[in-house]
């Protein structure tokens, strides 16, 4: 799958501002950033470019601040020098560190994850799956079944497997993400991950204690009611990829209506990562 990199130059004010762009843009099919020196780059499977709603999407930023972008293609071929150029191993606090492959070994670490930077999005650099696995990392996945919708490259699968979850099934549309969890799951010996290729229509009609859910605010809104109906009473959901205002309390507002009740979120900038329970 070939891909466009645009890289964004800003000048911004506030750091949310540049947020604000990223968000935008992921809302219209762009699935990896990096952030660079003097903004970010973004990319974007060429299938899924579309220049109208690119330009849609920037037009409300561009009296808030000053950015431009010069977009490059990117061939298949070279994504993993793109990748292995850029990626940094990086920790959650003193428990979790996330590797690619060609780094050494942390063994002090408690759990260690092993990511082969393909293309697929979530190799926990980005805030949203940072606080996912620090929300992780402060309650019970022993022996618990878990659902993670979005999942990426799998790195959060991994990790409630490592927490000691019994049954992980994980599910994303973009078949590199999910070819690359299949692999990522079997760079770090976890069996017990269930790879998916699709969105809440592959969901199994199961029962999920945990669900994790680290996509974007709108897709969140409309696979709502797909989570809820195989989600266990009492059972924990956690959402990310949006903003704390307006974003949660609208999330928090339609988990009302399949009566998810809200119990903590964290912030990092203006991205949130919020609990809820059934």
């Amino acid at each position: 799958m070939n891909y466009y990199e645009l890289l964004f130059t800003t000048i911004t004010t506030e750091d949310y501002q540049q947020d604000l762009l990223i968000a935008a843009l992921g809302e219209i099919g762009f699935d990896t950033f990096e952030e660079v020196e003097l903004g970010f780059k973004a990319y974007i499977p060429v299938d899924n470019f579309d220049e109208q709603a690119l330009n849609d999407a920037l037009e409300p930023y561009r009296e808030m601040f000053t950015f431009s972008y010069d977009v490059t293609l990117i061939p298949q071929k070279n994504w993993n020098e793109v990748w292995e150029s850029n990626f940094e191993p990086i920790q959650i606090g003193n428990k979790v560190y996330v590797r690619a492959t060609f780094h050494q070994p942390q063994p002090q670490f408690p759990y260690e994850i092993v990511i082969d930077p393909k293309m697929a999005f979530g190799t926990g650099h980005h805030q949203t799956t940072a606080m996912m696995m620090q929300l992780m990392l402060e309650n019970d996945f022993v022996g618990k079944k878990v659902l993670d919708m979005g999942c990426g490259t799998g790195i959060l699968a991994i990790l409630a497997a490592k927490l000691g979850a019994a049954n992980i099934t994980a599910i994303d549309y973009d078949p590199v993400c999910y070819e690359s969890t299949i692999e990522n799951a079997d760079l770090n010996s976890t069996k017990d991950i269930k790879a998916l290729c699709g969105s809440k229509e592959v969901i199994p009609d199961e029962q999920f204690d945990i669900i994790l859910a680290n996509i974007n605010r709108n897709i969140l809104l409309d696979q709502m009611d797909a989570y809820a109906r195989v989600l266990k009473p009492g059972g924990e959901i956690y959402f990310s990829g949006f903003y704390e205002t307006p974003d949660l309390d609208i999330i928090t507002e339609e988990a009302r209506k399949y009566n998810l009740k809200y119990i903590t979120h964290k912030k990092d900038k203006e991205w949130v990562a919020a609990k809820f329970v059934l």
